[in-house]
Order: C-alpha cells, then structure tokens, then sequence
C-alpha cells in the first residue's frame, strides 16, 4: 500500500467555483463578440448576393428587350427568362435555351421570390423585400430594389 504524505495532499489543490465562473463569463463575453461580428458579415453578404443577383436578372432582361422591343410583363414575370412565356405577348423568336442557365428562378437570399414588375414593356423594377420579408424597412431589412442599385 502506497502512503501518501499530509503534505502532499495539501499542496495540491482544484480551482475554486469562483475562478471557473470568472473563466467562463470571460469565454461568455468573447462568444458574444465573435458571434456579432458574424452575424454581421453575414447580414451583409445575403445584401450583397440579392444585389448580385438582382443585376443578373437585369442583363438577361437586357437581352430579351434586345430580341423582343418589350420587356416580359409582370403576369409572365421573371420565369420567361427561363421558359417562353405561355400567357400575354408571346416572343415568336424565343432561344431555346432562355436566357438564364439556371433551371429555375432562384429566391432571394431570405428564402423568398422576388419581384418582378412590369405594365408597360418597357420599364420594370425587381425588388425583394430584404431582411424583415415585408414591404418598406430599413437598415438591414430594407428593401432591395433595381431602381437602388
């Protein structure tokens, strides 16, 4: 059996509750900060990539004004430059492969679809709502329009 001396016992000893507590409200607070300045990063990338894609949209709707003298209305939307429109002033010379590459109209950074607006062929605005995903706002869920960019 192996003896272990008093003194060694009482040289040696743990942290106290108060010095983990001071550690972890240390590793609380640097948390914190860490994480506003990523959610801050990341408020502002989804901006930038609604704007990226906004103008995306614009110079495919560039192109189809090209072929046709007429923007797409706002009831054939966004998706006749994916697919020849079905309904209102259907384009006779209509590439078959649109002019998008993607399949389908990706939704705004927010999960939801932009909008296109058109009554007239020859002016429109895309918006998508921003941040808050309802009309108006501001800061960080202001809306994001073609007309801002």
């Amino acid at each position: 059996m192996i003896k272990i001396s008093k003194r060694l016992i009482q040289t040696q000893r743990g942290f106290t509750l108060i010095e983990i507590l001071v550690v972890l409200a240390i590793i609380a607070l640097l948390a914190s900060v860490v994480t506003t300045r990523v959610t801050g990063y990341l408020a502002e990338a989804k901006i930038k990539t609604a704007k990226s894609q906004i103008k995306v949209f614009e110079q495919a709707l560039e192109l189809y004004m090209a072929d046709h003298d007429y923007y797409p209305t706002t009831e054939q939307g966004l998706e006749s430059l994916i697919q020849k429109p079905s309904v209102g002033n259907i384009p006779e010379n209509y590439p078959p492969e649109g002019y998008l590459k993607k399949q389908r109209i990706p939704m705004d950074p927010w999960g939801k679809p932009y909008i296109y607006l058109c009554e007239d062929g020859e002016h429109f605005t895309i918006i998508s709502y921003g941040a808050d995903k309802k009309e108006g706002g501001g800061g960080k869920g202001a809306d994001i329009s073609s007309g801002d960019i």
